[in-house]
């Protein structure tokens, strides 16, 4: 079958509001022509297109319709949807291009989380019958698995805090991020020596045990990847990103009949596409507990370096931060800064569905 390979990658700025529609629409136009401009294409190149988005995060049906309005409305287009991560419409396009559909895709993904209250908008992908209707926040469901982590001893809050500072001084140089914010981890958990009275360190838990710099901030923002057959990808780009592994698992809803401090799916994926010799990793964790979570089921070491971009952590677009990890780890290779990296995804509560993508040097 068709090899495929990430030829361009482009993300809009995280930010904590924009003033556009919640359709995406001005957010898109300016990273569709970033990546038209890298590569040379234009929208009549393009064989397929898919994006991944939510109507109730944009509060009304249909919007991923309006949003093609970023495209163009003639000459018609050959498009779909995935109601999740646009990296599962990644997954998608790249079976379009494996059977040797379209030898071209351009996959986005936008989400304007400032719009409404994403906290409880999150609380409807959860059982319907006996954990919706209690609509227990995103946040806090994840501070459950957070305190199961520390009282079974997997991980510590000195071990939080090293991933948040880690993240937001890997931010500072990364200008699609959301902010960098404080690096210091006895500041970020109030322990920092000073001459003024100490602030009681538990003034900004936010849903204990989990401090605010544990939690990805809310953001608006939108990111897009244009993919390619291996042999069409050579006129593309000069150091395009093979797809040499894309896998995708799910572990049960019910939060009560898994182990949350483990990812089996997560696990299962990693060993699908083989993680041996990654250099960088691109991790989707929106927490700092699932980061380690993650790294640990993928058998990552040392030696990979994790999320220089900065990760979730600092800008955590909704629909869209899955497919910027695999951009992110793809445009190391464009640039010519790695050889083999990781991109990972993941959707639902405590980490229920994740997405591996390794890429090579084509």
């Amino acid at each position: 079958m068709t090899e495929v390979a990430v030829v361009a990658f482009a993300q809009a700025p995280n930010v904590r509001r924009t003033h556009g529609t919640t359709n995406g629409v001005e957010m898109l136009v300016p990273i569709f022509d970033e990546v038209y401009t890298r590569t040379g294409l234009s929208k009549t190149d393009i064989g397929f297109w898919c994006s991944g988005s939510s109507d109730y995060l944009a509060g009304r049906a249909f919007s991923f319709i309006s949003a093609v309005d970023a495209i163009g409305a003639f000459p018609p287009i050959h498009e779909s949807h995935v109601e999740m991560d646009a990296a599962w419409a990644l997954y998608e396009a790249w079976l379009k291009i494996r059977t040797g559909e379209v030898d071209t895709a351009l996959v986005y993904g936008f989400g304007k989380s400032s719009a409404g209250e994403l906290r409880r908008v999150l609380s409807l992908q959860l059982d319907p019958y006996t954990v919706a209707p209690l609509w227990p926040d995103s946040v806090s469901i994840a501070a459950l698995q957070a305190r199961l982590g520390l009282e079974s001893g997997r991980w510590t809050e000195q071990d939080l805090a090293e991933v948040a500072a880690r993240s937001r001084r890997d931010a500072a140089d990364n200008p699609r991020a959301q902010f960098s914010g404080e690096t210091d981890v006895a500041t970020l958990l109030g322990s920092a020596p000073t001459t003024e009275p100490t602030a009681d360190p538990t003034a900004d838990l936010v849903a204990d045990p989990l401090r605010r710099h544990d939690i990805a901030p809310v953001t608006d923002g939108a990111a897009v990847i244009v993919l390619a057959s291996a042999e069409r990808a050579r006129d593309l780009a000069d150091r395009p990103a093979v797809i040499s592994g894309i896998d995708h698992r799910i572990d049960t809803p019910s939060l009560g009949a898994r182990d949350l401090t483990t990812s089996p799916s997560t696990r299962l994926a990693g060993e699908a596409v083989g993680t041996d010799g990654v250099e960088v990793a691109e991790l989707h964790a929106p927490f700092t507990h699932q980061e380690l979570i993650v790294r640990d089921e993928l058998g990552l070491g040392d030696d990979v370096r994790i999320n220089p971009s900065g990760g979730a952590l600092t800008g955590n677009p909704m629909f869209s931060a899955g497919l910027a990890r695999i951009g992110e780890a793809a445009q190391r290779i464009l640039d010519g800064d790695a050889t083999r990296t990781l991109g990972h995804a993941t959707s639902g509560p405590a980490l229920q569905q994740n997405l591996v993508t390794v890429l090579e040097r084509g």
